[in-house]
């Protein structure tokens, strides 16, 4: 009888080998560390330029974990870490021991190299530890793709999976920490000429109602708008129209290294959890051939009018907007969605009809 291709190629994932059946040991760096340790032991001001995003779980070797954060606690007493003070931690480690003990520090603090790298090696473990985290999180995967539980659909695995890949990809942006104002001024200054020369003089992203434009300066990043009203009052309207202009005045700019920037409108999510796709489009459709909805509906138009649909679905082609219709969508779901659309697209505007529709998350 055949043996089961399935079982063997998980038995091979586990065993970690390449095709050549050697051994493949989880990525690491242990210069880089005795490195940066060795550093931090030197000038105690190396462990500041890491100690925002390097954490002792990122090294590869435990022992020099546990050196690390021992160098923190030390700084953090507002002591000096160096190979002598460090003695009593270390006195009866017996991994420690295995490297050499007090030795080893000492050893560690004689090599040293130059705190000027020291950043430079903090990013080198720390994206080593990203690899490391990978590596798990597709055995993870796998695994559970082999034997799933009883309940546990394929899609709630890929949302997981998803999950976990979007907190690796927020560990592992260690760019952050304060900003001198400055800094930051010139970046208002710039919104606010960009506003200038724009020609609605918005610093936001235009609804296309220059009213609502004036009372809220367009939309903006980190903002939470909510249409209420009572059914029938217009509300999907409103938003359909607000999404689509948004969309359909998308401009992007290219800065002086070559990369894309969007300097007006933006790349809109529409989640339209009680209408369906077709529907949402046809609306828009009609708004912008201004041919009547019933009409495309129930195909009773003329050539005119059948024109004006031809040559508006060529402009709404260009527009970027995404829709998605699953009912009784979750928020894990959702945000899970956007968070894809987001890398895919560099989304910046999300639309959800209506909030009320969405499912709680289990």
């Amino acid at each position: 009888m055949e043996p089961n291709r399935n079982s063997e190629n998980l038995k091979a994932l586990n065993s970690k080998e390449d095709k050549t059946g050697d051994w493949r040991s989880p990525p690491a760096n242990l210069e880089a560390e005795q490195a940066l340790l060795g550093a931090t032991l030197v000038n105690n001001r190396a462990f500041e330029q890491v100690s925002d995003f390097l954490k002792p779980e990122h090294f590869g070797n435990n022992a020099h974990g546990r050196i690390f954060e021992a160098i923190g606690r030390q700084i953090e007493r507002g002591q000096e870490a160096n190979p002598t003070t460090l003695r009593f931690y270390f006195e009866n480690d017996e991994e420690l021991s295995d490297l050499g003990g007090h030795t080893y520090l000492a050893r560690l603090a004689t090599n040293a190299v130059t705190i000027i790298n020291a950043r430079h090696y903090g990013q080198t473990i720390h994206d080593l530890f990203l690899r490391r985290q990978l590596i798990d999180l597709g055995e993870d995967t796998v695994n559970e793709a082999f034997a799933p539980e009883i309940e546990d659909t394929a899609l709630d695995q890929i949302e997981r999976a998803e999950q976990r890949l979007y907190e690796l990809a927020t560990i592992g942006d260690y760019q952050g920490g304060f900003i001198e104002f400055p800094a930051v001024l010139t970046a208002a200054i710039k919104m606010a000429e960009a506003a200038y020369k724009r020609d609605g003089k918005l610093t936001g992203v235009s609804t296309g109602l220059s009213d609502l434009d004036d009372l809220l300066g367009g939309l903006h990043k980190s903002d939470l708008i909510i249409l209420a009203g009572r059914p029938s009052m217009g509300k999907t309207a409103l938003a359909t129209n607000i999404a689509f202009h948004a969309a359909k005045t998308l401009q992007r700019k290219s800065d002086e290294n070559g990369n894309s920037k969007i300097v007006n409108g933006a790349v809109v999510g529409f989640f339209s959890l009680e209408m369906s796709a077709e529907q949402l489009a046809t609306r828009i459709l009609a708004e912008e051939s201004g041919v009547a909805s019933d009409l495309i509906r129930r195909g009773k138009m003329g050539n005119s009018e059948f024109e004006k649909i031809v040559r508006a679905s060529h402009e709404l082609q260009r527009a970027p907007l995404f829709i998605d219709d699953t009912p009784a969508l979750t928020v894990s779901a959702l945000r899970t969605r956007a968070r894809r659309l987001k890398r895919q697209q560099d989304l910046g505007l999300i639309v959800i009809d209506y909030l009320q529709l969405l499912s709680g998350s289990y």
